[in-house]
């Protein structure tokens, strides 16, 4: 069973090409305000994270991606992925965005700006990368025991 994502819009309409619009002035925005008006580096942020995604990140994460659905086997199971694919991209954004803090590379420029101290970073993005891991393993194996119920007959006959 194959299943097929579709978008609540299509792909010509006029609505869709407004908010793609607006994310991407929105990240614009975003990149300006962050940089604070140096225009080489808002162009080079931008293109260097749009060649770190493609040239390094996206064939990591497609090959991750291919063995999970090669342990996972062909047929009914590959939609068990998601249970895999769902906390693994969480867990990534966060290492993303907190990136310089769990790896503790700006801990005396946090402290300075701050006043706290950059330790733990890396243990609670740990353990909230074991949350998101459990909790989707706790609903698998509910949702599987779900499914051996509704596939069994019933005792009365």
């Amino acid at each position: 069973m194959r299943v097929r994502v579709t978008s609540p819009l299509p792909v010509g309409s006029p609505l869709r090409i407004l908010l793609l619009a607006c994310s991407f002035a929105l990240a614009g925005y975003a990149g300006v305000r962050l940089l604070e008006g140096d225009w080489f580096q808002v162009l080079l942020w931008f293109v260097g994270a749009a060649l770190l995604h493609d040239l390094v990140l996206l064939p990591l994460y497609a090959t991750a991606d291919r063995a999970v659905v090669r342990a996972f086997g062909a047929g009914a199971r590959r939609e068990w992925t998601a249970y895999v694919r769902v906390p693994a991209a969480f867990s990534a954004l966060l290492l993303l965005v907190w990136f310089p803090l769990i790896t503790g590379r700006v801990d005396a420029r946090y402290h300075a700006a701050t006043g706290m101290s950059a330790d733990g970073f890396l243990g609670r993005w740990l353990l909230v990368s074991a949350a998101l891991f459990a909790a989707s393993a706790l609903l698998f194996v509910w949702r599987l025991r779900r499914a051996a119920r509704a596939a069994r007959p019933p005792a009365g006959r």
